[in-house]
């Protein structure tokens, strides 16, 4: 394997096919039931490995200071835990977009764990990893794991699941939603009963977080609106995005086409396993 060139890893998007809020710890976190699922769509970050143990992000995202950056701290962290003396220069092609309940920082943070502990070779374990993740992040560990599941309490327990997987049209509305916001607010719903997980009934459960979402934010309303005239439709996570599902990327390309101006969408596949753990797979085979 030659380090000192880049090597590109995928970072994907994630869906919850449902969310429930079934309780509150005493230090304030949130219990959760919901399956998380992955989409064939991704952001990309292509690393280099350095000699000395400087971490480089090559692109920094706007508004975003790089101490603040999961992906720099995903580095720094493991950097710190494995006591490598190696660094990385990191370029991070964005396609997920922001504040859109897609898991994308926590994916970008997962894809540096797992990568680095290849092309640096500190040899950590999956579940390591995942422990590690868990300080930067819920939704790390899921994406540290790569299979979806069926996950509870904040999000790190996780069962492996076979939900259906369909193609889904995901649109963001012309706004951007604060997980933090959704958390703390007094009228949202904390007491959903707990359930008894089954992949085939996926469809009976909902998402308790998009009813408080729907009620301060106008624009996600609207979009779910219109959308559910076409096909099956909620919101995934703490938001703002909306997934549709369909049976064909014949008809999720033909209501994105349909789809209001100005709304940023895509079309992707659902996958029950990570594309990221197949590249991982290819450095450690090199």
């Amino acid at each position: 394997m030659n380090k000192h060139v880049f090597h590109s890893f995928p970072s994907p998007a994630k869906l919850n096919l449902f969310l429930h809020i079934v309780g509150r710890m005493d230090n304030g976190y949130h219990q959760l039931e919901t399956v998380f699922q992955f989409l064939d769509y991704h952001d990309t970050l292509d690393l280099k490995v350095t000699k000395d143990k400087t971490i480089t992000l090559l692109t920094p995202i706007p508004g975003v200071e790089n101490s603040d950056n999961l992906i720099v701290k995903a580095a720094l962290l493991l950097q710190d835990y494995s006591q490598c003396q190696q660094g990385v220069e990191i370029k991070l092609e964005k396609l997920l977009p922001m504040g859109g309940g897609l898991g994308g920082g926590s994916s970008n943070a997962a894809t540096i764990l797992l990568a680095l502990n290849a092309l640096w070779q500190t040899q950590l374990t999956v579940v390591e990893l995942a422990e590690l993740g868990i300080t930067l992040g819920a939704d790390v560990p899921i994406f540290v794991h790569g299979f979806a599941a069926f996950a509870q309490g904040i999000g790190e327990q996780l069962t492996p699941a076979s939900p259906k997987t369909y193609w889904y049209l995901v649109a963001k509305p012309n706004c951007s939603i604060s997980t933090q916001n959704v958390f703390t607010a007094k009228d949202l719903t904390r007491d959903t009963p707990a359930i008894r997980y089954n992949d085939a009934d996926i469809e009976n459960y909902h998402n308790d977080c998009q009813t408080w979402v729907i009620k301060h934010y106008p624009e996600v309303a609207k979009l779910l609106a219109w959308l559910v005239e076409y096909a099956p439709s909620q919101m995934t996570g703490t938001g703002a995005c909306i997934f549709s599902r369909f049976s064909s990327k014949q008809d999720a390309c033909y209501v994105q086409s349909l789809l209001p101006n100005g709304i940023e969408s895509f079309v992707a596949e659902g996958l029950n396993q990570s594309p990221l753990h197949a590249a991982i797979a290819a450095v450690n085979e090199n």
